[in-house]
């Protein structure tokens, strides 16, 4: 099973710089989701950083002065935008279209120590390109704008719905079709709440009209199942599908899951168990 610690990185397309780079990193994979070549192994980041600046070398050796001129004649203005001799640095609050956007700069990199993402001067001009969208997206997700939004939903039928939805969670229970039960003890993705592993089928006929609002496509006849949130264990020794689900498996609520969706799914449940063990140790 291929180990999931792994790294992303993108950079300008041309067939000499990938040819260097499936050199340096046979393992590496392209993800056409992330728009990154994702690189395998506990040193990938370390490995990809002294990579890049070699190859940031062979660039236009005026890059960086192009981009600290462009910089200085038209400057970025922005809070979430900093600069310092190395490049620029973004810091941002978290969201995961965010973190796509920034990916798709040449050359962006996480710096993990100082909880920001680096661009160098020679990427200015991509920066340029995409600011607008970072910077829509980062004001988005100011803890302030999300009171707002909360607000705003309050008493409304979103507000009413979520609440439902957030009850149905706490509730682990998920409603299955009776002629085509999934396997139990093995994680499955499903519409509803992603990745889970059924661990028991009640039998109990599921009442359409009382979740109406949470499940509205429901058809034919439905049971109950419980499910719980996999483990990292058991999400690394599951193999994935070779296919994508089609439309019949989406439509039925449940599908063996590919390759792409358990990744994120162990990058989850990896962090979760890392956070468990900080409050353990603490």
């Amino acid at each position: 099973m291929e180990n999931d610690e792994r790294a992303a990185v993108s950079f300008p397309f041309d067939r000499m710089t990938v040819q260097r780079f499936r050199e340096t990193f046979p393992r590496a994979r392209w993800s056409d989701r992330r728009k990154a070549w994702l690189v395998p192994g506990k040193t990938a980041r370390r490995r990809i950083d002294r990579w890049m600046a070699r190859e940031e070398s062979r660039v236009d050796p005026y890059a960086d002065a192009k981009g600290r001129d462009a910089f200085a004649f038209e400057p970025i203005l922005s809070p979430y935008l900093g600069v310092d001799r190395e490049g620029f640095r973004i810091k941002t609050p978290y969201s995961r279209k965010l973190v796509e956007e920034i990916r798709q700069v040449p050359f962006a990199r996480w710096d993990g120590d100082n909880k920001v993402w680096r661009v160098p001067f020679a990427s200015y001009e991509h920066l340029v390109d995409r600011w607008q969208v970072i910077e829509t997206e980062a004001k988005r997700c100011e803890p302030e704008e999300r009171r707002k939004r909360a607000e705003a939903r309050k008493g409304t039928d979103e507000e009413r719905t979520s609440r439902l939805r957030t009850t149905e969670r706490k509730r682990r229970r998920i409603p299955l079709p009776a002629d085509d039960l999934p396997p139990l003890d093995r994680p499955i993705a499903t519409t509803s709440y992603g990745i889970v592993v059924v661990s028991d089928i009640t039998g109990e006929v599921v009442e359409r009209e009382d979740i109406a609002d949470l499940y509205p496509d429901l058809s034919e006849d439905y049971v109950w199942g419980v499910w719980q949130t996999p483990s990292l264990d058991e999400l690394v020794h599951t193999w994935p599908s070779k296919v994508e689900p089609g439309e019949q498996e989406r439509r039925r609520g449940w599908w063996l899951p590919t390759l792409e969706e358990l990744r994120e799914a162990r990058r989850t449940a990896r962090a979760r168990e890392r956070r468990a063990t900080r409050r353990t140790s603490a």
